[in-house]
């Protein structure tokens, strides 16, 4: 992240509120907390956010947004890769861009879990979106026999459970596993690992699995 004092006003907010969410929740973060931190007045988060509830849409779109835009590009533009390298690619820019927004990665993924009329249009928005790509991915590979039938949601389920954990939780990672998924060369690792299940789950000669 840039140093603060070298951010404008907006991004000062964004950065200080994202801090503040993840260590007080959003419910016990006072926009006089945000402001602060930020070092503006209290007016310029009604000026840019319309308040407290407008910068929490604000930032749970542009993560989406550029959590889409990485999808969308392996996706949308294959490269003469077939289903099985889009996926390993697609995994790899997801950590990536996980690991660039870990912070506000962890606090939009622990929104995600409860229910508001803003996260009901997340999952239209942009979560239905996201099982497209996945789905299509997954059974362009099955069509072309790149990859065993499989059943595409739980599949997805184990996938995004994968992708999700170090980032909605890494101080359990960091305080009990001892591993450090802010760091590249954990990415680097991570992948590695994700790539021989992806190989388990996917080849021919993989797990049996169950459509009961």
């Amino acid at each position: 992240m840039l140093q603060t004092a070298s951010l404008n006003a907006k991004e000062r907010i964004i950065e200080a509120a994202v801090s503040l969410f993840n260590t007080k929740g959003f419910a016990g973060t006072s926009v006089r907390s945000i402001a602060q931190k930020a070092n503006v007045n209290v007016a310029h988060i009604s000026y840019y956010f319309n308040g407290k509830s407008g910068l929490l849409e604000y930032l749970v779109a542009w993560f989406y947004e550029g959590y889409l835009k990485v999808m969308e590009r392996t996706c949308l533009s294959q490269d003469g890769l077939n289903a099985r390298q889009s996926l390993s690619r697609l995994i790899l820019d997801i950590l990536n861009y996980q690991q660039e927004q870990r912070q506000l990665a962890r606090f939009v993924y622990r929104e995600v879990t409860l229910d508001s009329v803003l996260i009901r249009e997340v999952m239209t928005t942009y979560l239905t979106k996201e099982k497209f790509y996945l789905s299509s991915l997954l059974e362009e590979g099955m069509k072309k026999g790149s990859f065993r039938k499989i059943p595409v949601a739980h599949f997805i389920i184990q996938l995004k459970s994968l992708l999700t954990m170090p980032y909605l939780h890494p101080q359990y990672m960091t305080e009990v596993l001892y591993l450090q998924p802010h760091e590249s060369y954990f990415v680097k690792q991570y992948y590695h690992e994700m790539e021989i299940w992806l190989d388990f789950m996917l080849k021919e000669n993989g797990p049996a699995l169950s459509y009961v």
